[in-house]
Parts: C-alpha cells; sequence; structure tokens
C-alpha cells in the first residue's frame, strides 16, 4: 500500500530511501479521523514511530508550504528518554524533512550546553532532546517555547519508569496551550493514561498490534546452558549465527566490562555501550558498528535505547531481563524494516521457570534447545567458506599469474589446505559445551559463578542476626523505632522476600535495621530504626531509577492490618534474585543452591535494571562507581525549580 498523500518534500525523501509500504503504525496517523487531534499512540519499536510523528505534524509546521522560512524559534519539540534514541529520532527528522529546508537541533544529556545554547540562539525548526536537558535549558530562558506547533512524547512510558514525570509535565505546562501533543507509547499504563487526560485535549487513540509491531518477524530462541557456562554460550551463539551484527545484552555495567574482554579474548571485533561512558565514546562505538569495523556489541539496556542498526540480525540476552516489555525492547533492536531477526536467551537450570514466565507473559512461543556445539559450527563453517565472496569476485590476470605460479610449486591440495587454515584462523574458535539436559546443572562441575544465583527451596528469606548473632524474630526491634509505608501490597504480589533488601537499598541502610513488616492488600508498612530513620526519610525522597514505589513516613504505628511477614530463621546468608521486584519468587521444586555458593558483592547498575548482583562472569566489585546511583538518565537532570520568572507556569488543562 502507497503512503497517503505529503508534503512533497518529504514525500520525496521517503522515495529517495525506498520508503515504498507505509508501516500500520503510519497509516494510522495520516488517517482522516486522526488529522488535526492530539494522538494518544501505542506503537512496539522497530514500528516506524518516528517517520510516522515526523510525517503526522507536517502540516502543523509547514502548512501549505514546501520549504521552511528562515529558522528561529522551534515549530516542533520531540522528547526522548535516552541520548542515543534522541540522537536517532535527530538523524530520522533531518534526512525526512531534509528537501523542506528544516533546522534540527539536538540537546541531550552528555553534550556541550554551550554549544547547544549557540545552536539554539542561531534558530531552530525543530528541536530534540532529553528531558532533563530540555528542562535546564527552559529554566535558563535559553529555549524560545512561545512559537511551538507541536510537543511529541516518545517512549513516554520509558520516561515515567526512568523517573521524568515532573520534567515531562513541566514541559507540557510550559508550552503554549494551542500546541497539539503526540504521545507515542509501547504500553497505556495508569500514569500514561493520567497524563493524556491532563494534557491532550480529546485524544484520537491508536494501538498497533503488538504481534505486528512488537516480534512478528523475530524468531525467539531459548537455549539450556550449564553454570558457568554463559560466555562460552555467547562465543558459540555468536559463531553459530555469524551475523553482520549483533548485540549482546547483560545487566550491569561490569558484566559489560568483562564480557566485551572476554570477547575480545576469543577474536572478536567487539565493542561496549554503557551509561559509565562518555557521550563521545559511545558515538565512536556506534559509528564502528555502524560501518562494519565491528562486528559485536555489549550493552545494557538503557545503553541500548535508540540503537538501529541496518545489519542488526541477533540479540543474545546474556542474562534475563527483568520484564517482558524489557525483553521484547531488547529484541526488537533486531527485526525491523521488513528483516528477520533471532533473539536468543540463555538459560541457566535455575532460571528455566522465570524464563518461561516473561515468554508467556510477553505472547512469545519460542523454540528450546541446547547450545550450538563445536562440531557443527565447523561444518557451518566448511559450507560458509564455499559459499564466501572470495570465490564469487571476478578473477583478474594477477590472481591468475598467482595462481598458477602456486600451482607450479605446491600441489592442489596442499594450496587448497593453505586456504582453509587461513580462512579458519580469521574465526574465533568454538567451544566445547555440555548440554544439561535436564539433570539441572548437574552433570559437570561447576566452572564459575552461575550468571544469577540459584533459587532456595524456601521462598522466605533468613532471618536477620543480632550483634551476639542471635536470630531476630522481626516481629519488634527492642528499640525506639519509626513506621514507613510502601506502595504496594498483596495484590502485586508484594513479599518480604524481595522488599527486604529493595527497603535496604531504597533507604541506604542495614537489615538488621529494619524490624516488623506488615503486608496488607495495597499496602505493606515496616518498621525502621529510630537512630537511622531521619536518614531513611531523607534516602526515599530521592529519585529511584530501579523501582518507582512510593515510600512515605507514618504519624504512628500502623492500624495492625496485614499479619507480619515473619522470615525463617536460616544459617545461609541472605539471598537476592534478580528481577525481584517483578515477579512471584521461584518455586520450591526449582534446584537448591550448591554448597559453594557465596554471596556477591552488589555490582554497579545502569539504566533501570533490576538485577541486585554480579553475573556469573564478572569480577567482584571493590567499590562502587560514583556514578552508579545517577546513571545516564539522571546525568542531565537539574534541580526542581518553578518556571522562568518564578510563577507556576500555566497549566494545560484539557477535556
Amino acid at each position: 500500500m502507497p503512503f497517503p498523500a505529503t508534503h512533497p518534500p518529504l514525500a520525496r525523501a521517503l522515495a529517495e530511501r525506498n520508503y515504498d509500504n507505509p508501516t500500520p503504525v503510519q497509516l494510522a496517523v495520516l488517517a482522516d479521523d486522526a488529522v488535526d487531534r492530539d494522538l494518544l499512540v501505542s506503537a512496539q519499536t522497530g514500528s516506524g514511530k518516528t517517520v510516522a510523528y515526523g510525517l503526522a505534524m507536517a502540516k502543523d509546521l509547514l502548512g501549505e508550504a514546501e520549504r521552511f522560512e528562515r529558522a528561529a524559534a522551534p515549530l516542533a519539540l520531540i522528547v526522548a528518554p535516552t541520548r542515543e534514541l534522541a540522537l536517532q529520532v535527530h538523524r530520522e527528522l533531518a534526512w525526512l524533512y531534509q528537501h523542506a529546508g528544516a533546522r534540527v537541533v539536538s540537546c541531550v544529556g552528555g553534550m556541550d550546553p554551550r554549544r547547544e545554547q549557540r545552536e539554539l540562539e542561531a534558530g531552530a525548526h525543530i528541536v530534540v532532546g532529553t528531558p532533563g536537558r530540555l528542562c535546564d535549558h527552559l529554566r535558563r530562558g535559553r529555549l524560545d517555547i512561545s512559537e511551538l506547533k507541536a510537543v511529541v512524547l516518545d517512549e513516554a512510558d520509558e520516561m515515567l519508569n526512568l523517573g521524568f514525570r515532573e520534567d515531562m509535565e513541566f514541559i507540557l505546562e510550559t508550552t503554549p496551550e494551542t500546541r497539539r501533543t503526540l504521545l507515542f507509547s509501547a504500553t497505556f499504563p495508569r500514569g500514561i493514561v493520567a497524563l493524556a487526560k491532563e494534557y491532550q485535549d480529546d485524544a484520537f487513540r491508536i494501538e498497533v498490534e503488538g504481534d505486528e509491531g512488537g516480534h512478528a518477524d523475530i524468531e525467539y530462541r531459548a537455549i539450556r546452558i550449564a553454570s558457568g557456562d554463559v560466555e562460552h554460550a555467547v562465543v558459540n551463539v555468536l559463531r553459530f549465527y555469524e551475523s553482520p551484527s549483533a548485540i549482546v545484552f547483560c545487566n550491569t555495567r561490569e558484566a559489560v566490562r568483562h564480557l566485551q574482554a572476554a570477547l575480545l579474548e576469543r577474536g572478536f571485533s567487539v565493542v561496549a555501550l554503557s551509561g559509565e561512558l562518555t557521550q563521545n565514546e559511545r558515538t565512536l562505538a556506534l559509528q564502528s558498528l555502524r560501518d562494519g569495523r565491528s562486528r559485536v556489541c555489549v550493552a545494557t539496556d538503557v545503553a541500548a535505547r535508540g540503537i538501529d542498526l541496518a545489519k542488526l540480525d541477533l540479540v543474545i540476552h546474556a542474562e534475563l531481563p527483568n520484564d517482558p516489555e524489557v525483553m521484547q525492547h531488547r529484541s526488537g533492536r533486531t527485526g525491523r524494516a521488513g528483516r528477520k531477526g533471532v533473539s536468543v536467551l540463555l538459560v541457566p537450570p535455575a532460571r528455566r521457570r522465570r524464563a518461561e514466565v516473561l515468554l508467556n507473559m510477553a505472547g512469545i512461543d519460542a523454540v528450546w534447545g541446547a547450545t550450538p556445539q563445536a562440531e557443527d559450527i565447523r561444518k557451518l563453517d566448511q559450507e560458509r567458506m564455499l559459499q564466501d565472496q572470495v570465490f564469487t569476485e571476478e578473477t583478474t590476470p594477477e590472481d591468475l599469474a598467482l595462481a598458477q605460479a602456486l600451482l607450479a610449486e605446491r600441489s592442489p591440495e596442499d594450496i587448497a589446505a593453505a586456504l582453509a587454515r587461513l580462512y579458519r584462523a580469521r574465526l574465533p574458535s568454538p567451544e566445547d559445551i555440555l548440554d544439561p539436559g535436564q539433570d539441572n546443572g548437574r552433570s559437570r562441575p561447576d566452572r564459575g559463578r552461575d550468571i544469577v544465583r540459584p533459587a532456595r527451596g524456601d521462598d522466605r528469606p533468613p532471618a536477620p542476626r543480632t550483634k551476639t548473632g542471635k536470630p531476630s524474630a522481626r516481629h519488634g526491634m527492642g528499640e525506639p523505632s519509626v513506621w514507613f509505608r510502601a506502595a504496594i501490597g498483596r495484590k502485586k504480589n508484594a513479599e518480604a522476600r524481595w522488599l527486604l533488601p529493595m527497603i535496604c537499598r531504597r533507604g541506604g541502610i542495614d537489615k538488621h535495621d529494619i524490624g516488623a513488616i506488615k503486608i496488607s492488600e495495597t499496602t505493606t508498612e515496616f518498621e525502621i530504626a529510630a537512630r537511622v530513620a531521619d536518614a531513611f526519610a531523607a534516602n526515599i525522597r530521592r529519585p529511584d531509577k530501579e523501582d518507582n514505589i512510593r515510600i512515605e513516613t507514618l504519624s504512628g504505628p500502623p492500624s495492625g492490618q496485614g499479619a507480619p511477614e515473619r522470615p525463617r530463621q536460616d544459617k545461609r546468608p541472605p539471598r537476592r534474585e534478580d528481577n525481584e521486584t517483578a515477579y512471584h519468587p521461584l518455586r520450591r521444586d526449582e534446584p537448591r543452591a550448591g554448597k559453594d555458593a557465596k554471596p556477591r558483592s552488589k555490582p554497579h547498575r545502569d539504566g533501570p535494571s533490576k538485577s541486585s548482583h554480579e553475573p556469573a562472569f564478572a569480577k567482584k566489585n571493590k567499590h562502587r562507581d560514583k556514578s552508579s546511583h545517577t546513571g545516564q538518565a539522571f546525568s542531565d537532570r537539574s534541580s526542581r525549580t518553578k518556571a522562568p520568572g518564578g510563577k507556576k507556569a500555566k497549566t494545560k488543562r484539557r477535556g
């Protein structure tokens, strides 16, 4: 189906890029019912939504003209959750509006704000940026939004997850009421619906079917691996598929560093992407992938947002993602623009149940199997060698002369063998891996720490111990205490098993400072020692990128609703599962930890990852990264202040 009628300069740009068939979301935003209306759009990553809203707002920006007038105050503002996504949107809109003479300016964290200020002063038609940096320019009076015709919130649900709600509200409150608001989100959680009701005027709602936009062109495979075989499994999967470009996802920065070093040692051309890198380093890494100098990217979830590589055919989840949406977003880096892709989940025996839950909640039927074996990879190498372009390229006279000289000195068998050795020398060697089968990983000795900690047979955490070593019943502290309430209860699967480490992390306290934990249907009350209560209250007021559970101080003891969650007294150290805030604990029939299981130190965290421990292949941290609590998503945020002039900006409240 051809594109509906669009502005001639945009139609020309689409033709040059061979955009012949519009995607469902592009057709939907250009439909007659959507013209000149606020839009609330649900579309998965890779569905062509950037071009969709670029086309949708063309009439608002250009009117009947074919070219923009001289750049002055911007006409459109695009807000994206991360630097990579914002820069990707900048590139997409730049080519889409190139024949209309558009000047597109980006404002993102990690870049020089003074350079951005100079570019804004020179004039712009479209501004693309991250919430924190845009708010900073607005508050300092550097960004003139008086002429805005359209505002786009791209991946609004992700911005909520990263804690940018106040920034989004500030932007929407400050911009003119006459603007058109286009809100794009993968899903419609309550926060997004509330935002739309508050700041949109009778929005036209568009929902693109997830099966078409989410993973229709992606083949999902779940691969069983033995404990400690993560590195070897990644090597063999990369060698088996031999994709022109591939991304390997990890949950922490430390895991990214370690896996990148392991792959470099084995001969892969690999780059890393994580929040600890500067923007220039990340830009160079992405350019290396685009021009083919590097073939593999090891990345965290946040750093990989906005990556769009034309020949990316393989995604590997070295560590299981935190929830189905994260899994689909990771996998959505492949299977784009009509290309087929493969998404591989590496599943240790202790994570089999969690992987099944992830796939079931996402509505995905994955093919389960074993890790590709070295012998299978060598057979594929032989087939690929026979089809290599070296045999299909045109032979030159110089090539024939050299061939005749070689045949005069060596036999054809010797020459062919030498060619085979040269071909194999440029390929990383596959690893010998045993299939754990159904033996829960006990068929071979553990060669290293597992990527995730095996589940205990009991859902309850061990009882905290006092300084004397005696277990505490956690039902009364025996010292002055203060009660707090968390906005989560049994309806959302709240359990002391994962609430305890979450409370410790959010408040910066030790588990010995926590007394009773009382869980009711919708809330959880817990007791904190008075000596640390003030520090705890101050810490929980800070934005948290790993979860958005609201915690508040109670004026007195709770009303008594909800029974205390009494942890089992156990000699083993407390264990935390990764993704602990998203799921039920594993079932009791799952394998127990081995005798040599040891507690692990906390790793560096990156972005919204909820992982709470080091992976199998990561070294133990000796100190925490100073940026681990801020991350890239918060690097460009400024302190909360009022709108320019000291007065609260007028809120746009509609229908």
